[in-house]
């Protein structure tokens, strides 16, 4: 019976696994999802990065170590940030908290969610459609950044005098403060980056699955992880910063409780494994859901 069980998964995938690798875009080529997620592939490659996170060396605040990174296979995310529209059916079938209405205007970004409701949203995704979505890492969302992706590196300085550093600081938060129009744009309205994803650095700022972390930096330039917070996640966009995760019921506890800022949204990645054609068969053939 065991054995009969494993040969019918095995045809099931084996006769998917065609519409799968057809459905695989060559890096930087978009595929459309449904009517309406265009996901872009980008083929593995190196970045430079530093960890996201506070890091102290011999007692005093410092950069993270930049370092080639290898991101060792193809990384599936999607072209542009979820609409409240295409939010607002995760609403409607309960499997996501409504947004506020002053942030439901159905062109722009999903504003105003937890990293509680973009985990939500991936999970009633996933179940929809038969793929496996889910937040990108830190380290994914700069890779897909290519060139919009900032450095927050700050002037290591005299560490003599830690008040450069506090200085530079300032300065640089300072320049991050300068008004701009808070508001959510169109979809589009600030370009595409050289793999073709729409709002990269702009328009709102965008969760990833990063916990926030503190650490040690040995001589040797290792890092050792001395706090892991994922009650803070790190959230990308014009520069990297990191935002508490927030619970609407007050009942629930939590380190915040209230309403997400207005402009922080999300773009989720897929992940395409080798069972990807079999959950999306199973999707097709689950029954459907009033």
């Amino acid at each position: 019976m065991l054995a009969a069980i494993k040969f019918r998964i095995g045809l099931a995938v084996a006769l998917a696994a065609p519409l799968a690798l057809a459905s695989v875009p060559a890096s930087g080529q978009g595929a459309v999802l449904g009517p309406d997620f265009e996901m872009i592939t980008l083929a593995p490659g190196i970045i430079s990065y530093r960890a996201a996170g506070d890091f102290s060396r011999t007692g005093r605040p410092a950069n993270a170590p930049l370092r080639a990174v290898r991101i060792d296979k193809p990384l599936t995310i999607m072209a542009r940030q979820v609409t409240a529209a295409e939010y607002a059916r995760c609403s409607a079938a309960g499997a996501c908290p409504r947004l506020p209405m002053s942030q439901s205007e159905p062109d722009r970004p999903a504003v105003g969610v937890s990293w509680r409701d973009a985990a939500a949203y991936a999970a009633w995704l996933s179940r929809e459609t038969g793929e496996r979505f889910r937040l990108p890492t830190d380290q994914e969302w700069a890779f897909a950044a290519g060139s919009r992706f900032a450095d927050d590196a700050l002037p290591e300085g005299d560490p003599n005098d830690p008040a450069r550093r506090w200085l530079a600081r300032y300065d640089a938060e300072s320049e991050r403060a300068r008004p701009v129009d808070a508001a959510p744009q169109p979809i589009g309205t600030f370009g595409a980056n050289e793999h073709g994803l729409l709002d990269i650095g702009g328009n709102v700022w965008e969760w990833t699955d990063t916990c926030f972390i503190r650490g040690t930096i040995a001589a040797s330039g290792e890092i050792s992880t001395t706090l892991v917070n994922c009650g803070v996640r790190v959230v990308e966009g014009a520069h990297r910063t990191y935002v508490t995760d927030f619970i609407r019921d007050a009942r629930a506890g939590g380190c915040a409780v209230g309403t997400p800022p207005s402009n922080l949204g999300f773009r989720l990645v897929r992940e395409d494994d080798a069972l990807r054609p079999l959950r999306r068969l199973l999707a097709r053939l689950r029954p459907a859901t009033s």
